[in-house]
């Protein structure tokens, strides 16, 4: 049965290993199982599902997921934790541990190879440094993921929902709801882990659209213009575009597609929908392929 989440327990595995906590790897452990179940309970988990788990930790998270789910695959980089996964794991015959680096693996392929190209889904704890590359590297694989539910810094997950107009609305937010559509299901406090981080977290659940919800003549398009829109803020959209160097067009052809888009030239980008980025981007893309 799942002990981990109590902190009795959890304190007396890093003490029997002498464990040191790596900040380069971001590592905080859940105690809280109260959080675990509501993580297995987001994720919508059943004997029928392949979950990849991202950064298993001491194995809090995974023996939970052992317990609900048909097979889990729980990728680690840090080495010094592969002995200790051994041991807490020990007890489930439905777990692999790959003491790897989650960025470096070819995740389409690893669906082929461990799930027959069939969907999966995605739970993690996830190290807060490196959030961002890592829901990326989930969702530009292209694999077959059917869900992502994940704990985050609390401001990230926000980030995540938030829509035109506001300060945390940016480039991860449209990159996000492209993909998939983000829903927070649970706030958790410092409290709910060793060690306690500086700030909040929350559980957010990422549920893949079957097909995103804007058509686009280039995907890869889509994104260079949004995050051209974004790296200088402070810059009106059509110097944030020109500045990026990224397009085949001149200022004013750029300026020429945000006026048939039908918003002020001076506009910025934070005030345009993820709808009006797509459509941005494919008048950039015609106009590139006139001239």
């Amino acid at each position: 049965m799942a002990a981990l989440g109590n902190p009795g327990n959890t304190i007396a595995v890093l003490k029997k290993y002498r464990f040191n906590f790596q900040k380069k790897y971001g590592q905080n452990f859940l105690i809280n199982m109260g959080i675990l179940e509501e993580i297995i309970e987001a994720a919508q988990i059943t004997k029928d599902d392949f979950v990849l788990e991202i950064g298993p930790g001491i194995g809090t998270l995974t023996q939970v997921l052992c317990e609900s789910a048909r097979e889990v695959a729980a990728v680690e980089i840090d080495t010094s934790l592969i002995p200790i996964l051994k041991e807490t794991l020990s007890a489930y015959d439905n777990v692999e541990v790959i003491n790897e680096d989650i960025l470096k693996i070819n995740l389409a392929e690893f669906v082929r190879e461990k799930n027959g190209g069939k969907p999966i889904k995605v739970v993690a704890n996830l190290p807060y440094y490196i959030t961002t590359p890592i829901i990326m590297q989930l969702f530009e694989s292209h694999a077959p993921i059917e869900s992502i539910t994940v704990m985050v810094q609390k401001e990230v997950a926000e980030r995540m929902q938030q829509g035109p107009g506001n300060k945390e609305y940016g480039a991860l937010s449209l990159a996000v709801q492209y993909y998939a559509q983000p829903e927070i299901v649970a706030d958790v406090s410092p409290d709910s882990f060793i060690p306690q981080p500086k700030v909040g977290s929350s559980v957010i659940r990422l549920t893949r659209h079957e097909k995103p919800p804007v058509d686009v003549r280039s995907e890869k398009l889509l994104f260079q213009v949004i995050r051209a829109s974004f790296n200088q803020r402070r810059k009106t959209l059509a110097n944030g575009l020109n500045n990026f160097g990224a397009f085949s067009i001149g200022k004013e052809a750029l300026q020429s597609c945000i006026e048939e888009l039908g918003v002020p030239v001076n506009v910025r980008g934070e005030a345009l929908s993820l709808e009006q980025f797509a459509r941005l981007s494919n008048l950039i893309f015609d106009r590139q392929n006139i001239e």
